[in-house]
């Protein structure tokens, strides 16, 4: 059965899956962020079958990714260099690492992101360059663009609607939290009555 093709869908989520979906693809880019360029660098680091390998090689080119160069005549042979578009991909590395340290690593880290000049770990986070906020903070939400189509803008604005109730429903008190919080005045009273009838 033929795969579908996400690459005319308007979500950028979609689209990039369509290019780099793939886990081998994935794995290609790491490697080659790394400073692999090669095929053979390539086989060994990932253990992969070569026609595989020629396959996700060649879809990365296709994309834009990577380019390939010749760097041998006879026999003729290939590297496989980033390009500005597979460069900025480092961003989504460095995001996914992070992401498997915190969720899938309990035996500990085993590759970290660390300052080149001091060795110290970094802590990698997504930030508005605008105000320097952290984007995980329910300040900021998906919003259609410009070129939203119809469909587009109900998904997202289904998806925020349905962020607003559960956040009201978070916000409000549960039923416990009712009976706690109501007034004690009437009880005190009640209180009185009985302490003044056994008198």
């Amino acid at each position: 059965m033929e795969r579908k093709s996400f690459g005319n869908m308007q979500c950028p989520v979609a689209r990039t899956l369509e290019r780099v979906g793939e886990w081998w693809s994935i794995l290609i880019l790491r490697d080659a962020l790394h400073g692999l360029t090669r095929f053979d660098q390539f086989q060994k680091s990932l253990d992969i079958a070569p026609n595989m390998l020629t396959r996700r090689l060649n879809s990365l080119v296709e994309s834009g990714l990577l380019e390939r160069r010749q760097y041998s005549e006879r026999p003729p042979r290939y590297e496989y260099i980033l390009t500005d578009l597979g460069r900025d991909f480092r961003s989504v590395l460095v995001a996914l690492n992070t992401w498997g340290n915190k969720h899938f690593a309990p035996e500990g880290p085993s590759v970290l992101l660390v300052d080149a000049t001091s060795g110290e770990v970094a802590e990698p986070v997504m930030i508005d360059g605008k105000t320097g906020k952290r984007l995980t903070s329910p300040d900021f939400v998906f919003a259609p663009g410009p070129q939203a189509n119809e469909s587009m803008k109900a998904r997202i604005n289904f998806a925020r609607q349905r962020a607003v109730e559960a956040a009201a429903n978070d916000a409000a008190p549960t039923q416990s939290e009712s009976v706690a919080s109501a007034p004690t005045k009437p009880v005190k009273a009640s209180r009185k009555k009985a302490a003044s009838r056994s008198a």
